[in-house]
């Protein structure tokens, strides 16, 4: 299984919970997605991101 360690995005605090242990928050992996050269979606999730 890949990607569990999860970081907060509001402190930066690292932790194995899907919540903050310091603040609560929901966490998000510490993961860059894969890069693929035959990203099928990648313009897409590259607009939502960047507008």
């Amino acid at each position: 299984m890949a990607g569990k360690i999860r970081r907060c995005p509001s402190d930066g605090t690292y932790t194995l919970n899907f919540s903050c242990p310091a603040c609560g928050n929901e966490t998000r992996t510490a993961h860059p997605a894969r890069y693929s050269p035959q990203d099928r979606l990648g313009k897409y999730r590259r607009k939502v991101r960047y507008g």
